[in-house]
This record gives C-alpha cells, structure tokens and sequence, in this order.
C-alpha cells in the first residue's frame, strides 16, 4: 500500500499527523481500526494523519484516550490549530514542490516563491504587531517560505510563470531599502531562461480575469492543480472540471497583461523611486 511521507517539520498539523501515525502503527492499527475506536472514519484519520484536516478538540481527546497518551495529542492538536499556516497549504507545498510548471497571480503582495527573506519578514513582523500571529508563529511562517524556495532549486527547474497586479509592486513593504531589494529580485526572476513575469495594470480594469489570488500547478504525469486561499482557509482543487476554467482565465490574463519586457520596464521604473 502507498503510503504519504510525512514531514513533521513542514507545520504543526503535519507534527501531529506524524506523532498521530506513529502511534498507530506502534500498535498495529489500521486507520479504520482507529477510526472505530475513537469513532471517525478512515477517510478522516488520513486526512488528519497527512495534514489536510487539522485535528479538532474532540479528536484529539478521542485519541488521547484510544492511545492512553494521556493529554499530549490534545496539547499537540492545539498548536497544530493555532499554526500561521492556513489548513489545506501544507498539501499544496508538497504538490509545488514537485510541479513542473507553476502559474501565478497574486494581488497586493508579491508571491511568496519571489520574495526576499527580507520582504518575508518584514509581512511577519507586521502581523505580530496587529497581533493577527505570534513570535513563534512568524518563525514556522518564515521557515516554511525558506523551504519552499529552497525546493524550487533542483536539477530541473519548474516552469514559472508569473503574474502580478500592479498592486503588488506600487504597495511598500519593510521600508525603501526591502523594497528596492525585492524589485531588484522581481528584474533578476525575470532573467530566469524557466520564468515569465508580467504586470497586471490598474487600467486591465473589468478585463482582469482573477479578483483572488490564485496558483496553478502542473505535475509530472500532466495533471493539473488549483490553490487558492480564503482569510481562513486554503483549497486545493484536483476536479478537471473546476481547474480547467481557471487555466482558461489565466491564459487570457496573460494575454491581457502587460510584456515581459513592458513589466521589466515599470519595475526598472519604480525601482528609480526606491533609493
């Protein structure tokens, strides 16, 4: 049988996935044989063992008691649902780090795939003084960006294509000198021989086919992914009949977009502003 490799390292909900499997398989238990103990079904126990659910108060406690773990599940569960990362994003990371070609369009931030440390950091900060995250918490954010670049550096390179809305470059982050550095990363990307970078302008108007961020993914064995994230979750759609349509729009952002070279030229332009 396949089995999904865990990364307890990857999240907190992918920590107790881990610990949660684990234990399981120390006592010989299949994910139905957990599942009738704590009275979930098996569908649920993969979900929660691979991190696409986070595990609820009641799960842990369930199994806590299936386990005699005493309350570690349950204090374990509670980090995994307070984590900065959005419930459905660690999937993805996994997905993307394995795609062979990467469509993106972002809106008021740059993507996270082309930001600088500094730039990162300086998004966590600012959600730690609203209070919206913790320290530890914009630690595991940071080191989970670090991972995701770092995963796009291998033999074979994806194919990334890029679209940002003007927003995106005219919003100041961390300061002139961050900014000017994530601009100068924004020209270097679009040197890549595997990269495209366009700009969406504020006058594309009714034309912009996204109102939501969205990325796109194509694997290895030509099927297709979307990701896209609410305030309080992530989605990751498999279903053709859903992606499709989203391939469509993209391509037709693209096409109404500026040029690559047109883009390189306003941000070349804008970087003049940031000294």
């Amino acid at each position: 049988m396949n089995r999904k490799e865990l990364d307890p390292e990857s999240s907190p909900g992918a920590a107790f996935g881990d610990r949660l499997r684990t234990l399981r398989d120390e006592r010989g238990w299949t994910q139905d044989d957990l599942a009738e103990r704590i009275g979930y079904s098996g569908t649920h126990i993969s979900a929660v063992e691979t991190g696409r659910r986070p595990p609820t108060t009641r799960f842990a406690n369930s199994a806590d008691r299936a386990f005699g773990t005493g309350d570690r599940l349950q204090r374990q569960g509670q980090a995994a649902r307070h984590s900065a990362v959005l419930e459905g994003f660690p999937e993805f990371v996994v997905h993307e780090g394995q795609a062979v070609e990467i469509r993106l369009f972002e809106l008021g931030i740059i993507p996270g795939l082309l930001q600088t440390q500094e730039y990162t950091a300086a998004i966590a900060t600012g959600a730690v003084r609203r209070g919206a995250i913790t320290e530890q918490q914009a630690e595991e954010r940071l080191a989970l960006f670090a991972r995701r670049q770092a995963a796009l550096e291998r033999a074979v390179p994806p194919l990334v294509y890029t679209v940002l809305d003007e927003s995106c470059l005219r919003r100041p982050v961390g300061g002139r000198s961050v900014m000017a550095a994530q601009l100068d990363r924004l020209v270097a990307f679009a040197e890549l021989p595997t990269t495209v970078l366009q700009v969406a302008p504020y006058d594309l108007g009714e034309r912009r086919a996204f109102d939501l961020p969205v990325t796109l993914l194509a694997l290895s064995d030509r099927s297709h992914l979307a990701y896209a994230e609410s305030a309080q979750q992530g989605r990751l759609e498999r279903d053709i009949r859903f992606v499709q349509p989203l391939l469509t729009a993209y391509h037709q952002l693209q096409a109404e977009s500026a040029s690559q070279a047109e883009s390189v030229a306003m941000i070349e332009q804008l970087r003049k502003g940031t000294p």
